[in-house]
């Protein structure tokens, strides 16, 4: 089955696809326009596996885009919004596509001068959402004019009214082993690749962590602050809600502590996604800016990065809506542990879901026995097919049927599993592992900080030890008496080795665009300070 026909079942026709910037939209009319944009790409020639670049705010359009591309047998690539030019232009010459469909707003800043580097791109649809697109788009085209190119640029809607007599497009079945779409990891460790992945694992997460944690019911909205770039967003505002005839709720604004607030207020999801900081930040509006309207949320998910216990203590206290954890990835398209409602141990991962089948193991390959780290491996259908052209990254991290995670992890007695940090994480200090994620854990614990990230740092012996980088919950607060307080807790909730031995308040940690913090860009601030 091709994803279209999964998506438009004769018998939800009449119910709300879509809610988009306070309209709604039917199955039925999704369906038209989806047919629409596909005629007018197929008037672009595309071909079966041609990669075709997304670079779109969450909208109507980014969903019907996916699904004709992915339907018409061609790649759909989706570039995240909030990556610098230079980044996104990197990511369209990896992937080689020869099309890509645009924000009007962004095509002088992606395109201009980037002749050489971006020379696979033949075509560049850009979407109009207003009268100061149409002014930007008709002076991008009068930019280009005259230029020794061959690169054609064409309106999104100009393309659907020259194919709007066409009949309806045939979309032929999805093979299972045909790639269909190409997510890049989020590069929170180093240079983004491109996940390959088919449309069978759409359907397999739907019937894994859709069916086992969300479990769907009728009259559910899904909003997710994570964008429909990242795999985890896919899943929560696009798959997850219209494989089984819901509303996901789109927002092509940047999710702020304020316009979430509004979302909350004004589309009433019931079901919401986010990550830690997201999170964080909430409960920082709720009790300083304005009340959070949480009165129709059934279920709350996290997902990017550990969730401290105390964050998810604190919101499900606050709003009486119990926040489910859990562990995914890219390279398997979205979670395969998770917390379950009625079966919540913050702090922990929650358990595999059914389907899946994790592992850790020791340096040397072995088995690690409960209640001790190990390497984090999974095995399940859902995993890619492997990286976009390169296939000595794919071999290091797919091997027999098993995908490398990177994560330290331990497990507990009672099938928990409790993330201990990324691989290149942990350092160690007196001869022992120390877990970055453990000890922010134990500080987060105290209500004077709102967020924290450890990293290695050296003694005045040059020895190893743990330095905590801290945000203060309130800018008038007293560092030196908060840092007293910070050392005297971690005296007693961890051994010695474990203990930051420096404390450094700053203003604001560097994240990813999926919300897991940057530790490395931590460690080369210690590292030139140390060497100046």
């Amino acid at each position: 089955m091709n994803l279209c026909d999964a998506i438009f079942a004769s018998n939800r026709d009449n119910q709300v696809a879509v809610w988009y910037e306070g309209q709604q939209q039917t199955y039925r009319e999704l369906k038209h326009e989806t047919n629409r944009v596909a005629n007018a790409l197929k008037l672009l020639n595309i071909g079966s596996g041609e990669r075709i670049a997304l670079l779109l705010n969450d909208s109507p359009e980014f969903i019907t885009a996916f699904i004709s591309i992915c339907s018409l047998g061609a790649i759909a690539v989706p570039i995240n919004m909030g990556l610098r030019a230079e980044a996104q232009r990197e990511i369209l010459a990896d992937c080689t596509a020869s099309i890509a469909i645009v924000e009007a707003d962004c095509c002088n800043r992606l395109l201009t001068g980037a002749l050489e580097t971006l020379r696979h791109l033949k075509d560049v649809v850009v979407v109009e959402r207003n009268e100061a697109d149409k002014e930007l788009l008709e002076q991008f085209e009068a930019s280009q004019r005259g230029l020794e190119q061959s690169r054609r640029v064409h309106s999104l809607k100009r393309l659907v009214n020259q194919g709007s007599g066409q009949p309806a497009p045939g979309f032929p079945p999805s093979g299972d082993k045909d790639p269909a779409f190409i997510l890049y990891t989020s590069g929170s460790t180093g240079e983004p690749k491109g996940a390959v992945h088919r449309i069978a694992d759409i359907f397999s997460t739907n019937q894994t962590f859709c069916q086992e944690v969300l479990q769907l019911r009728n009259g559910d909205r899904l909003f997710s602050s994570s964008r429909l770039p990242f795999a985890y967003g896919l899943g929560n505002s696009f798959t997850f809600p219209l494989l089984n005839g819901y509303t996901t709720i789109l927002c092509s604004e940047k999710p702020t502590a304020e316009i979430i607030s509004r979302i909350f207020r004004d589309a009433r999801p019931t079901l919401f996604f986010a990550v830690p900081v997201v999170y964080t930040a909430l409960l920082n509006h709720h009790h300083r800016v304005g009340a959070l309207d949480c009165s129709t949320l059934r279920l709350c998910v996290s997902a990017g990065e550990a969730l401290p216990a105390r964050v998810g203590e604190d919101w499900e206290a606050t709003f009486g809506v119990s926040v489910l954890d859990g562990i995914g990835s890219t390279e398997m398209l979205h979670m395969w542990m998770s917390n379950h409602e009625g079966d919540v141990r913050y702090g922990s991962s929650g358990k595999v879901l059914c389907g899946y089948e994790a592992r850790l193991l020791d340096p040397e390959g072995n088995l690690t026995a409960d209640g001790r780290e190990g390497h984090l491996w999974v095995k399940g259908a859902s995993a890619a097919m492997g990286y976009w052209h390169r296939p000595d990254e794919t071999a290091r991290v797919f091997v027999d049927g098993w995908v490398r995670t990177g994560d330290l992890y331990r497990r507990d007695s009672e099938g928990y599993w409790y993330h201990m940090g990324r691989s290149d994480d942990c350092f160690k200090s007196g001869g022992q592992w120390v877990s970055p994620v453990e000890v922010e854990g134990v500080l987060l614990r105290n209500p004077g900080l709102t967020a924290a990230a450890v990293v290695e740092d050296f003694d005045e012996h040059d020895l190893p030890c743990a330095c905590a980088f801290v945000i203060k919950q309130r800018l008038e607060s007293d560092a030196t008496a908060l840092e007293g307080e910070l050392r005297e807790h971690c005296r007693a909730s961890l051994p010695r080795y474990k203990q930051p031995r420096r404390y450094i308040f700053v203003d604001h940690l560097p994240y990813t665009a999926t919300g897991k913090i940057q530790r490395f860009k931590l460690r080369n601030q210690i590292r030139e300070q140390r060497a100046s």
